[in-house]
């Protein structure tokens, strides 16, 4: 691979992680339009926004992640089984380090050190931190595209999914934020900088994957265990939380569909 190669990996990365970041900066916007929202749009979008998770951890992430490691390893379970424990280990480390409060929960239930912090910047820590993973995801597997050029519909594919879903999980943080007592304008700025780490993460990710065509399997699946240790966490719990569990649930089927359709029928 030569240096012009890799550098437009790297670019492809970026792109796909300010693509992501700008929409939820589109979905922050609805702070300046709404004052409140259903509970019940609240519960089917986190909903769906999990399913779509779930799907793009195996379809984009786990599935390519098995196929590269039979290339390499005789038992091709093996990397992708420590690389996606390693993801869950990594996002349970900053879970418990980072103080944060997610969107539905009482101050009492924050987690993390108990710091004197204010619900706000807790609920847009929360956010933060369940951004890390999905830019993780998109760079790796625009990454995986620099040895394997037919994976790189997959990585647009997986990059359109968490953008989808990024917006109304964007306009669910905007007005969290809003009814926590700030302004509006802060309300969009937090909701929409609350994303600014998967660019970020997105460039780390797709680095770290050219460096060996060896670290592939371990870095997809790492994103897989971080994007599903987050989604079980917190997404899921969230929809709940806001009382409509049938409607979180279709949400989650529906968002699996989509996800399932874009990286298996368009890839």
């Amino acid at each position: 691979m030569n240096l012009f190669e890799d550098i437009s990996i790297l670019q492809l990365a970026l792109y796909g992680g300010l693509f992501t970041f700008f929409l939820t900066g589109v979905g922050s916007l609805g702070v300046f339009f709404l004052k409140r929202t259903s509970p019940k749009v609240f519960s089917v979008s986190l909903g769906m926004a999990g399913g779509i998770m779930i799907a793009a951890s195996f379809w984009s992430l786990l599935n390519p992640a098995l196929e590269i490691a039979k290339e390499t390893y005789s038992l091709a379970f093996i990397p992708v089984v420590i690389g996606f424990i390693l993801g869950i280990i990594l996002l349970r480390i900053i879970d418990i380090t980072v103080p944060h409060l997610h969107m539905a929960s009482l101050p009492i239930e924050q987690e993390g050190p108990h710091v004197p912090l204010k619900k706000s910047i807790l609920i847009l820590l929360a956010i933060t931190i369940h951004n890390i993973p999905e830019g993780l995801a998109v760079g790796v597997s625009f990454g995986s595209a620099s040895d394997k050029k037919e994976l790189l519909l997959s990585a647009y594919n997986l990059t359109l999914g968490i953008g989808f879903q990024n917006i109304p999980e964007g306009l669910a943080l905007a007005l969290a934020l809003k009814h926590s007592g700030i302004t509006r304008f802060k309300s969009f700025f937090y909701g929409f900088f609350s994303a600014v780490v998967e660019p970020i993460f997105s460039l780390v990710g797709a680095g770290a994957t050219l460096f060996s065509h060896l670290i592939l399997p371990y870095a997809l699946s790492l994103a897989a265990g971080a994007m599903m240790f987050v989604t079980i966490e917190e997404l899921l719990p969230e929809a709940q939380k806001f009382g409509n569990s049938d409607l979180a649930s279709l949400g989650f089927g529906a968002g699996f569909l989509i996800m399932m359709i874009l990286d298996t029928a368009l890839s």
